[in-house]
């Protein structure tokens, strides 16, 4: 470990994975000053090609991000709120820059994580934990999974959250040697040898196999043992370039007359065509309750949901559910007792603000600045839909009003622009001023992160959607990378307010109940957003478009887009994606299923996997791209 000065820090370096909100907790040789301390944990790689870990303050963020805002303000369209910088803030760029912490990944030895997922732990050296971080969002799991991509683990036998950092054995160190005499490659020999070394376990190619055999060769006998062959460089070279030419290929056959090899680029499986079902009815829906109005089959209430939404007519139920403001173990009478004590509740807080004099405003200039957002953004929220159109419209002041509420409610995370988008339609399916605020607030439960102030929360949604489309859609991702729309900007919108602004109303209520389920897994509003950009796939690539088209395009997809076909193809994505045998952690991860290693299923609950296997085999026989599933399988458990 070291804890660098200004002068040791490398000005040439890349990050290869940044993660947001994560306090240092304790470092030793560090002043109790400098701990507690929110900053972003950094995979970097140095200009000599070295790895390490990085730590940064939000200080030095603050300082460092100026000019990267600029663009990030591109596709901010929907306004930032303005607050003042943390006491811990400094404009002394040296002085921040000298509290970074800095781990060599070549120096690591073990790190842990909690079961919580909320702290980790490194060392440098046997039984000492120099340094630990904090995970303010409880996702160390993510950390975890990238930084596997650059050394090998294995966990200890008495701590399960425990790993230990496995040394190249004798054999490969050998190995990276003669790759290095032999000059056959220009990147770092280390990788080439594990690259190789992942492919013949994953993907046994003779010629892959025959090359490893010549430098086996040269290892342990040495150039003589070959008994006079041509130069072994030139054998092997000629052997390890007909292993990579055959790759660049999906299905090539490159035969000699010694050997045949079969190569395959990893591609996903058929992907399943899942009609959607039919809306959660009242009859079903009263039918999943008991006689005091408990709900006895939640899993079967959300799959039915997931399926095909839920009818108009119950809705206004449903999503008290959904929303979590109502308990699905609640009978009505309980239920009354709540709506009781909430609705006492929100008017006192709703007093709270009523209450407030002139003076008192004046004096609170966060408060006022809120309070004004508010009323410029009511006056702009579907003014064209009847409900909310017109002059003095009374619908326009609950909406005020509850928005205010939740300031007081959640003031530090207040009001930001984009949040009267999320409860315009709560309020014109509910209606009751009190049920549309607590399912609101129920709703902003699950988004918060949307509105952080510093927008760690989209940037790493952004991230996730690019990882996503690049496992899902390669050469997709790849089109979008060489037209510099990689970094998923122009889908800010969609994410922001949860598609909000591309559907009609009838459409996005439909899309948010699905969503509101969480099945099939986690992040699968990501999965609905690489399902449009697949149906729009054809036309981006082939109309060569640029990244100012991109945007134009994508923002004119507004209101055309059909919902159920979009969820169709969304599911039939996530079965591809699960069922792909060259799945990585790294989406695993974003798609909340256990990384590699972890122990199996022990409730005798059917993977996924086994699950898409079973509706293969109940579904109907169809002719299109793969295989159709029955509408009366829910993919997971028969209601």
């Amino acid at each position: 470990m070291s804890s660098s000065s200004v002068e040791d820090i490398p000005d040439q370096c890349k990050d290869l994975f940044t993660q947001d909100g994560v306090l240092l907790k304790a470092c030793i040789g560090r002043s109790i000053n400098e701990l507690n301390c929110i900053g972003m944990l950094c995979i970097v790689q140095n200009a000599d090609g070295t790895k390490c870990i990085e730590w940064r303050p939000n200080d030095l963020i603050t300082i460092d991000s100026d000019t990267q805002d600029q663009e990030w303000a591109v596709v901010n369209t929907i306004g930032r709120r303005q607050r003042t910088l943390s006491g811990n803030m400094t404009s002394d760029y040296a002085t921040a820059r000298a509290r970074i912490i800095r781990i060599p990944i070549d120096d690591l030895k073990t790190f842990r994580v909690s079961r919580n997922n909320q702290q980790m732990q490194f060392s440098t050296k046997p039984g000492v934990w120099q340094m630990s971080f904090y995970f303010q969002h409880g996702n160390a799991e993510i950390f975890v999974a990238y930084l596997k991509n650059h050394v090998k683990t294995a966990k200890t036998r008495h701590d399960r959250n425990t790993y230990v950092i496995v040394e190249p054995n004798t054999e490969t160190q050998v190995l990276n040697r003669s790759f290095a005499e032999l000059d056959i490659f220009t990147e770092n020999p280390t990788d080439v040898v594990w690259s190789l070394v992942s492919n013949l376990r994953q993907r046994p190619y003779e010629t892959t196999m025959e090359a490893f055999s010549k430098l086996t060769d040269i290892v342990y006998f040495g150039n003589e043992a070959l008994n006079g062959k041509r130069d072994v460089s030139e054998e092997v070279a000629d052997l390890l370039t007909k292993s990579m030419s055959a790759m660049e290929d999906a299905t090539t056959v490159a035969k000699s007359d010694e050997y045949e090899v079969i190569s395959v680029k990893p591609t996903l499986p058929p992907r399943p065509c899942i009609p959607r079902g039919t809306p959660l009815s009242t009859e079903k829906w009263e039918g999943l309750q008991d006689t005091e109005g408990r709900v006895t089959e939640v899993d079967g209430v959300k799959q039915l949901i997931f399926r095909g939404g839920v009818a108009h007519s119950i809705r206004h139920s449903v999503w008290k559910y959904l929303l979590d403001y109502h308990p699905w173990s609640m009978s009505h009478s309980e239920i009354k007792n709540l709506q009781r004590r909430k609705t006492e509740e929100y008017f006192s807080m709703k007093l709270q603000w009523r209450s407030m004099t002139e003076g008192q405003e004046a004096r609170f200039s966060e408060y006022r600045d809120r309070k004004s957002l508010v009323e410029k953004d009511v006056n702009r929220t579907d003014r064209t839909h009847p409900f909310f159109a017109g002059d003095n419209n009374p619908n326009l002041v609950v909406l005020q009003d509850i928005l205010m509420t939740y300031v007081m409610y959640n003031f530090d995370l207040g009001y930001v622009q984009g949040m009267s988008d999320i409860l315009a339609p709560l309020l014109l399916l509910l209606g009751n001023e009190v049920d549309s605020f607590w399912c609101f607030a129920g709703f902003m439960e699950r988004i918060a992160p949307n509105f952080d102030m510093d927008q760690a929360g989209m940037k790493q949604q952004l991230l996730h959607l690019q990882q996503l489309l690049t496992f899902a859609s390669p050469e997709l991702a790849q089109h979008l990378s060489q037209k510099d729309s990689g970094n998923m900007y122009f889908c800010f919108r969609w994410l922001l307010v949860w598609f909000k602004r591309e559907f009609s109303y009838r459409d996005i209520m439909r899309l948010w109940e699905v969503l509101w389920t969480g099945l099939p897994c986690a992040n699968f509003h990501l999965l609905i957003c690489v399902a449009i950009l697949d149906a729009e796939k054809d036309i981006l690539i082939s109309k060569d478009y640029g990244f100012t088209e991109i945007l134009k395009h994508v923002n004119d997809l507004s209101m055309r887009l059909e919902v159920d076909k979009i969820l169709s193809t969304a599911e039939g994505i996530y079965h591809q994606i699960v069922s792909a045998p060259h799945l990585t952690d790294q989406i695993r991860v974003i798609i909340g299923l256990p990384t590699v290693g972890c122990p199996p299923q022990s409730d005798g609950s059917q993977s996924d996997e086994e699950s898409l296997s079973q509706m293969r085999s109940e579904a109907p026989s169809h002719s299109g791209n793969g295989p159709t599933m029955a509408p009366t399988v829910n993919g997971y458990t028969r209601i």
